[in-house]
Formats: C-alpha cells, structure tokens, sequence
C-alpha cells in the first residue's frame, strides 16, 4: 500500500497538497503516482508568478515508460519551485513527501481545502484504482 500521510489533503489526480500556518501551499505528487509513474527523469513546473488553478494542469512529470500531467489542488500565485529537481528528478521517487516537492503557492482561498480528500477519502479512491 502507498504511503498516505494524514495531514494532506489530495486530488483525484494524485497530487497533494500540506498548507502551512502562513497560507503557503506546499504541492506534490503521491506516493501513488510515482510509483505508476516509474523512474522519474524530468519534472516540469510553472514559472514563478504564475496563477495556477485548482484542479487545472500545472506541469508535468516525464518517467522512462511515461508523461503525466500534474495538476495544482489549489489556486494561488507560484511563489517558489524545486530547483533541485531540474538535476535531481528521482528525489520525486525517493521522497514524494518532502524533498520531492514541486511547487509553492501563495493560497488564495482556504475554503478551497474543504472541497479536496482527507487521506482516508484518497485511500479509498487508490483502492478503487486498483
């Protein structure tokens, strides 16, 4: 079973998303998804400034058997992005929790959260999948 950390909040998609006391939203994709994925070689991300949107693509992560969109959970402005995984892309694989994050956000709605799955709703949702 993947891992699923209880203080995320996740998308159908298979990203999630751990918002700090600051509004600051930490993105990245699951333990899940990078297991489907593979091996991955290239993660894109959006540009700092740039307003992503909940639910809408906001890069891409490329494996040595596939590409797959990356969705924001949230809507705000990109306030920072993870440098290390232009050389380091595998850190998405080795720790999709923690160094392997892919971008920072800038909240533009709290309420936003309410509408994502707690970990139980996504484990079920990986279970259906299955």
């Amino acid at each position: 079973m993947s891992d699923i950390p209880a203080d995320l909040k996740y998308i159908e998609t298979h990203q999630w998303v751990r918002v700090s006391d600051d509004g600051t939203a930490t993105v990245g994709i699951t333990d899940f998804a990078q297991e489907q994925l593979g091996d991955v070689v290239y993660i894109g991300v959006p540009d700092l400034g740039v307003i992503v949107n909940g639910g809408e693509e906001a890069g891409v992560a490329e494996s040595v058997k596939s590409a797959s969109d990356v969705f924001s959970p949230v809507t705000g402005e990109v306030i920072a992005v993870n440098e290390a995984l232009e050389d380091e892309p595998e850190k998405v694989n080795e720790d999709p929790y923690g160094d392997g994050w892919l971008f920072k956000v800038k909240l533009e709605d709290q309420g936003e959260l309410e509408g994502l799955m707690d970990a139980t709703a996504y484990t079920e949702h990986v279970a259906a999948e299955g």
